[in-house]
């Protein structure tokens, strides 16, 4: 069996000269004995990563009783017209089209809620992502297919870190250490290399709760 990944920037693998931006997806062959294939990519949607073709990429190799993971948001909220996707309409039809392409092949669809953005104001986490991850449950709900909900425990998580220690999930890097941010980093969307570790194992684990791997 062969773990594809479907996603964004938050998922996506990195070179090591781009350090120490990491994604999840990078790590999850660390907590599975399973081949893990990441297409995720920086800057993608649902709606640009159908229209760049890579989906049709994966559908060329994807096998029976593969798994097919599906995790978009934090570009169909953009403003941008070829990323945009609107949450209850266009957002859940393209992620339709995830599930029936990977059904279509007999491998096994699963979606995934996205990372929570590490917002907080006066000490309290702050939502992020607006509807999207409900609109997510609801299709995951409707359509019968597996569902890891991210958002949910991101949010769990990072609350009790609080403020202060949840820095060390995401990109947050003095100035002066690593060559790709001579600046430093004050990212609270994309992790290091602690929170892509502590995102693939939630992932393995839940995985592994829905006897998938």
């Amino acid at each position: 069996m062969t773990i594809y990944i479907c996603g964004d920037s938050t998922a996506a693998s990195y070179p090591p000269e781009n350090a120490p931006i990491t994604g999840w997806g990078q790590k999850l062959e660390n907590y599975t004995d399973h081949k893990v294939v990441n297409a995720a990519r920086g800057g993608r949607s649902t709606k640009s990563f159908l229209s760049e073709g890579r989906l049709q990429e994966i559908e060329c190799c994807i096998q029976p009783s593969d798994l097919l993971l599906i995790q978009f948001t934090h570009n169909d909220t953009s403003d941008l017209v070829w990323r945009h996707t609107d949450p209850w309409t266009s957002f859940k039809n393209n992620l339709s089209i995830y599930v029936d392409t990977a059904r279509l092949h007999q491998a096994v669809p699963v979606l995934l809620t996205p990372i929570c953005r590490r917002y907080f104001q006066n000490g309290k986490l702050l939502p992020s992502h607006g509807d999207y991850p409900e609109a997510i449950r609801t299709l995951a709900f409707e359509k019968n297919v597996p569902l890891i909900d991210i958002y949910a425990e991101s949010v769990k998580l990072v609350s009790e870190l609080g403020d202060e220690e949840s820095r060390k999930l995401y990109l947050h890097v003095e100035k002066g250490i690593y060559p790709a941010y001579p600046d430093g980093s004050t990212d609270d969307t994309h992790t290091q290399s602690l929170g892509a570790e502590t995102y693939a194992r939630m992932t393995a684990e839940h995985l592994k709760k829905l006897k998938l791997i």
